[in-house]
């Protein structure tokens, strides 16, 4: 029994040198829960809807102000007033706004006439759970204008919500293939660029590099080029098979597999640059294991890949600005459900790129040509 008792004090007394290990193994759970626990079902908030008022008179002026009322009270939607309809549609399909409000201009004259005035919301249908919730809330706001009247039974005097959707019906598996294909890279990332850092480290395959004349740079853009080449592999494999599995239109389109090409080659380099800078200074190899499990949790969930981010507390949506995994996701879902071109995109490759060049930069100051 003595024998068992010294193995057992031997593994205890190594588990009490990683106070980092216990720390993450005691906190991984809680942060999940948290994290978890406002990741679905919160109320979806501060929605952008672009209003073009084509008519501007009086009846019209009225839904206006009632939408503002809503946009002032629980904060549903945000109003964006737009001159040009096309304008507003652009926008709509570059996801800059979530729908559009358009008042015809003969929506007076048929209120005035009871001749079934309509309003139309165009949503943008690739998010179920925003589509839904703007329409619901539009469909209040226009029911509320309804007075009651005697009127022929062949005319209504109502006004009607006529909702249209811009895209075709996306099934919730194509909903969810733009945080596959990032969850891949990302899976890529940590076996080909953390793991197998760590593990050279423990077996001591480093102080190879340590005794060549490589610069540190030289070294830490080795390791970042060649985990992206690997993470791209894992992308666009995932990319064109999950694209053909969920039902996407012209999944091998030569323009739109060069746009996520390009998509998934920023992305891989981002995250594999994050990675590095997290493993740099790390050398117990046990850590990796319970920092991976903790980085799946905050970086993936928060990114709307599987619940729009309005629907998130202010803490939560912090997390999400500066979380590279938000703006591989939205360029994803631009690309795939939208089929849109690189104005669409651009913000997010500029964010990618500035996130590796400064991972990159923060990790080749941190590492060290030291055992």
């Amino acid at each position: 029994m003595h024998r068992t008792l010294a193995i057992i004090e031997r593994e205890m007394r190594r588990f009490r040198r990683s106070p980092m290990l216990i720390v993450m193994s005691m906190m991984m759970p809680i942060v999940q829960l948290v994290v978890l626990g406002y990741a679905f079902g919160g109320n979806v908030k501060h929605l952008k809807v672009a209003v073009v008022d084509q008519d501007h008179g009086v009846p019209a002026v009225r839904i206006r102000e009632l939408a503002g009322a809503v946009a002032s009270g629980n904060h549903t939607f945000d109003i964006v007033d737009y001159a040009d309809p096309g304008d507003a549609l652009r926008d709509l399909r570059n996801g800059v706004v979530n729908g559009v409000l358009t008042i015809p201009p003969d929506y007076s004259r048929r209120v005035i006439g009871r001749e079934e005035p309509k309003v139309a919301l165009i949503s943008d249908n690739t998010d179920s759970f925003v589509s839904a919730t703007l329409s619901a809330t539009m469909g209040q706001v226009v029911g509320s204008l309804h007075e009651p009247v005697k009127t022929s039974a062949r005319m209504s005097s109502e006004p009607r919500l006529d909702v249209v959707e811009v895209y075709p019906y996306v099934p919730y598996i194509q909903y969810l293939l733009p945080g596959s294909i990032t969850m891949s890279i990302f899976m890529m990332v940590m076996i080909g660029g953390g793991i197998i850092f760590i593990d050279d480290k423990a077996r001591g395959l480093h102080e190879g590099y340590l005794v060549t004349p490589i610069t540190k740079f030289e070294l830490i853009a080795g390791f970042n080029i060649s985990g992206t080449i690997r993470a791209v592999i894992a992308g666009a494999f995932l990319m064109v098979i999950g694209s053909i599995i969920a039902g996407v239109p012209n999944p091998l389109d030569p323009m739109r597999l060069l746009r996520l090409l390009s998509v998934i080659t920023i992305t891989s380099f981002a995250l594999i640059s994050m990675m590095f800078l997290i493993m740099v200074r790390i050398t117990d190899p046990l850590l990796p294991r319970a920092v991976f499990g903790v980085l799946n949790t905050v970086l993936y969930f928060p990114s709307g890949a599987v619940y729009p981010q309005q629907g998130f507390p202010a803490w939560m949506q912090a997390i999400a600005a500066v979380d590279p995994f938000t703006y591989a996701v939205h360029a994803f879902k631009s690309l795939l459900l939208k089929n849109t071109g690189f104005d669409a995109i651009a913000f997010d490759l500029g964010f990618l790129a500035i996130f590796s060049v400064v991972s990159l930069g923060a990790a080749t100051m941190l590492f060290r040509r030291t055992l």
